[in-house]
């Protein structure tokens, strides 16, 4: 196998190679592979120990090779280490742009329609006096905060990294990409961990303000990166015990075993992981993008101020619930807020939610945070599942803070009428 590997690999990229994952069944193969090619003095692009994975450069012009290396009984798959790209809509208005060059764009129309309303809508916003923002509102979150605010648990933003701001406090981070620093050289990532744990300093405060943030950067300057980015930066989740995972990004008509594979690692790690549905609408045809559609992860579509769902936000089968998506105020690299809008927003008011959920009850699994977050949920009328799943998330109920309140009063009257019965 390693020959046959040997003979159809390339050192770098050229017009004639593809670079591609390839996974084997076992970790001895693995380790055997990548001992064997370091005695021929090659290095893979990527490895990956606990995915069994290495990333190569392969000859497009070796055919037989190549299906002679796909059919050996040491290697489950090979394909494409293709590029996932960030799901939010560039910037709205705001207190200064954010850069975003290439994330996942919504439709033209949907663009026309969100830069039409984009002076009168992006300005506005009711968080001032310390108050939470009509986001925030919007999934209860503020009413679970005279119970907790997360409580320190961890939620990984894998994205563009997280740059400086007053609101923000990041615990730690890694870049996956080969660099050193897990700054946010974009914008999204930045604006995406606002809206999870933003620390409310300046007025602003996001869903989950006590966890704990880590910048996990995948994405590069332009909002892409690679399918074995976001594989090492799940595994470094993993290695690292950190509880909540968020991608606010996706694989759009494509399919990844090895993606799939790395959130299953997770899931059973006891990691929740969850991503954004897509701004594809509903016209497209592939439904939600990936990692959101795998049953491990839970998939959020976006909705409006005016809670209804957004007309960017992907449709298919597989959305678990809704959450604010549009004209999301949230911080920026270097200090202030600007305004964007995507199922990218929607994503880390869940995973803040999963963080206070996770504070108030540390022993439940990831099932258990999906369970409670469906359960608890507002179904929108005039949508369908493939539309909002099972509705937008409440999370004060999800909580049980409610049920908790008035469990309290009925056990303090009990015991009022007992004294007096005593008397």
């Amino acid at each position: 196998m390693e020959k046959l590997l040997l003979s159809c690999s390339s050192a770098r990229s050229s017009a004639h190679t593809t670079r591609k994952l390839i996974g084997f069944k076992r970790r001895g193969q693995y380790v055997r592979c990548m001992n064997q090619l370091a005695n021929y003095g090659i290095k893979p692009i990527k490895s990956i120990r606990r995915g069994r994975l290495i990333v190569c450069y392969l000859d497009n012009r070796r055919t037989d090779k190549l299906h002679s290396l796909a059919a050996h009984p040491d290697v489950k798959f090979i394909e494409p280490d293709s590029k996932v790209r960030a799901h939010g809509i560039g910037p709205g208005t705001g207190s200064g742009p954010v850069r975003i060059r290439s994330c996942r764009p919504a439709s033209p129309y949907v663009k026309r329609k969100l830069r039409a309303k984009s002076a009168k809508a992006g300005v506005r916003s009711n968080d001032s006096g310390g108050s939470a923002p009509w986001n925030v509102k919007q999934v209860q979150a503020h009413a679970v905060w005279p119970s907790t605010r997360g409580g320190g648990v961890g939620i990984g933003i894998i994205d563009t990294g997280i740059g400086k701001n007053a609101d923000l406090y990041v615990s730690g981070g890694v870049n996956t990409m080969g660099g050193s620093s897990y700054a946010d050289d974009n914008g999204h990532g930045t604006h995406v961990a606002g809206i999870a744990a933003g620390l409310g300093k300046n007025g602003l405060t996001g869903v989950a303000p006590g966890a704990k943030l880590y910048a996990v950067k995948a994405l590069d300057a332009n909002g892409a990166g690679y399918i074995s980015d976001l594989i090492k930066g799940i595994e470094w989740c993993i290695k690292k015990k950190i509880p909540i995972i968020n991608m606010s990004l996706g694989l759009e008509g494509e399919t990844s075993s090895a993606l799939k594979e790395a959130v299953e690692r997770a899931r059973k790690s006891g990691i929740v992981v969850v991503a954004s549905a897509g701004n594809s609408g509903p016209s497209n045809n592939n439904g939600i993008d990936q990692p959101a559609r795998y049953s491990d992860a839970i998939a959020v579509a976006a909705t409006t101020k005016s809670g209804r769902i957004a007309e960017f936000s992907s449709r298919g089968s597989g959305i678990d619930v809704a959450a604010p998506g549009s004209y999301i105020k949230s911080t920026k690299p270097g200090g202030g807020y600007a305004v964007m809008s995507g199922t990218s927003m929607s994503c880390p008011h869940i995973a803040g939610g999963a963080a206070l959920l996770k504070a108030l009850n540390p022993s439940l699994t990831p099932y258990g945070v999906k369970k409670r977050l469906r359960a608890s949920a507002n179904k929108l009328s005039g949508y369908g599942s493939k539309v909002q799943g099972y509705g937008v998330a409440q999370l004060s109920d999800a909580a049980g803070i409610e049920r908790e309140a008035e469990s309290a009063r009925h056990r303090s009257k009990a015991r009022a009428s007992a004294r007096r019965k005593k008397k």
